[in-house]
């Protein structure tokens, strides 16, 4: 059974009463971890903006090669 966090109501929801629409974060394996969506979709995307910021601080001067 996968689980979900809906992001309007604060809920976790089941495949069964899972809401339909773009207001859901899921699915993950247990309800602990959908309840944690927030948090996880928090620190996934600071790590994510730190890679995009050391990214372009290193610039395009790598070896990339074009034919």
């Amino acid at each position: 059974m996968s689980f979900w966090y809906n992001v309007d109501t604060g809920q976790v929801e089941t495949d069964e009463t899972r809401s339909r629409g773009e207001q859901v974060l899921g699915p993950y394996a247990s309800e602990a971890e959908a309840r944690a969506a927030l948090d996880t979709a928090h620190k996934k995307t600071e790590q994510w903006d730190s890679d995009d910021r050391d990214w372009n601080e290193r610039g395009t001067t790598g070896s990339a090669t074009t034919d």
